[in-house]
């Protein structure tokens, strides 16, 4: 009985202990101060994704199938020969639609024909061909261009020194803000980062040689944002 006598106050000073420990380190918080910047970084695209395709019409469906096959075969021939590879060219839109006439008062229109379109999305990887990758197209009959874009393909590699932008950035702006309070910046206690993004600059853009087909590249812009939170001292 002695020994549960004694002990029982033990406990109880502990419990007193953690409550004036808790207690203090509420009215004392830890100061920080938190931080968003970006950095950014300029390079020059060295792929481009293209769509483009045929578009046939015929009296009936298997006409304009036949003729759309016949160019279309044409078209990838002409892609595979220029150096692209079988694996970056993939199919990216079919459709048979019908084609009517125009209407006629009392009359509902009547279907006097039928087009099919075939696209396909190219992958080029050497820009300098992107001229002539074009020249071929046209000349092999591929009448629907529907798209082109840039892009890099190391982006994530690249944009890692936008990343060291943004912290460099981040900390020159926590030491200013924390010497103008009277405070020194101390460990870094969180970092987050933000939604990356790229953007195309074309007034840095710089002409490719193509013998029928002027093409400007331009540059893409990498940013990176972060936003770090330091205790202050």
């Amino acid at each position: 009985m002695r020994s549960l006598a004694v002990f029982r106050p033990a406990i109880a000073g502990l419990a007193m202990l953690g409550a004036t420990t808790t207690l203090s380190a509420a009215e004392n918080p830890q100061r920080s101060i938190t931080v968003t910047a970006s950095g950014t970084v300029s390079i020059e695209p060295d792929q481009a994704r293209v769509s483009t395709g045929v578009t046939a019409e015929g009296a009936t469906a298997r006409e304009a199938l036949t003729g759309n096959t016949s160019a279309m075969q044409k078209v990838i021939g002409e892609l595979k020969s220029a150096g692209i590879d079988p694996k970056d060219i993939q199919t990216s839109s079919f459709r048979v639609e019908p084609r009517y006439t125009r209407p006629v008062e009392g009359q509902a229109p009547k279907i006097d024909g039928y087009s099919v379109t075939n696209e396909v999305h190219v992958l080029v990887r050497d820009l300098e061909k992107l001229g002539d990758i074009f020249d071929r197209l046209v000349t092999a009959g591929a009448n629907q261009q529907s798209g082109l874009s840039f892009e890099v393909s190391k982006a994530e590699e690249a944009r890692d020194e936008a990343r060291k932008q943004a912290v460099a950035n981040a900390r020159r702006r926590a030491e200013l803000y924390a010497s103008a309070a009277g405070a020194e910046v101390g460990e870094v206690l969180t970092i987050t980062e933000g939604e990356a993004s790229m953007s195309p600059r074309p007034m840095f853009a710089r002409s490719m040689k193509a013998e029928a087909v002027p093409i400007e590249r331009g540059t893409e812009t990498l940013e990176a944002s972060v936003t770090i939170t330091w205790a202050l001292k």
